[in-house]
């Protein structure tokens, strides 16, 4: 497993307004690599780690920059797919409409989308029960035939940096695991 205690991983807050500090949180991608559609099933653990570094490190601008409240970006929204997918897409739509190859009215295109996904992501917010202050996993319903959903419980979020590094850690974890075990079959 990589050292990741002294990497950034865009999550330390920034208590500036300066709109040059906000420029920064973007400096230097971790990839070199065109945009491409992000599909969370199929990434191995060393792509998984550096998109979910990416996606949070965007994730924190985008959050600053447009001031948008827990409502519609609540501090777990790692912990809930819904949320991954949608932020993923509009990450995704954000980067190639600010390729410097793109038409100059994409921006323009952005953010009419980005309007959209503002819905979106309230609706999937107040569905998921994730809040500024608590969370808990997106309730399932369970349908004819199948076993009733376990009870599900708010957890207060103490600290949202450490919950999130150690949510990729896991994850990482589990698709190493995944990859191992399909090597040795």
């Amino acid at each position: 497993m990589p050292d990741v205690s002294n990497r950034s991983w865009g999550a330390e807050p920034r208590h500036s307004s300066n709109d040059e500090d906000s420029l920064h949180e973007l400096e230097g991608p971790l990839t070199s690599e065109p945009p491409h559609p992000i599909n969370w099933n199929l990434l191995t653990a060393e792509e998984a780690e550096t998109e979910w570094v990416e996606l949070n490190r965007w994730v924190n601008w985008l959050r600053r920059t447009y001031g948008l409240p827990a409502s519609v970006i609540p501090p777990f929204w790692h912990r809930h797919p819904e949320l991954v997918w949608e932020l993923s897409a509009l990450h995704l739509h954000w980067l190639c409409a600010y390729d410097p190859e793109q038409h100059g009215s994409a921006p323009f295109g952005w953010h009419r989308d980005f309007a959209d996904a503002r819905q979106r992501l309230h609706d999937w917010v107040a569905t998921s029960g994730t809040r500024l202050d608590r969370d808990r996993p997106t309730r399932q319903t369970a349908w004819p035939g199948e076993p009733p959903t376990s009870t599900v419980e708010d957890a207060v979020i103490t600290d949202r940096d450490e919950d999130f590094v150690r949510f990729v850690l896991d994850d990482v974890s589990l698709r190493r695991v995944a990859e191992a075990e399909f090597s040795s079959a």
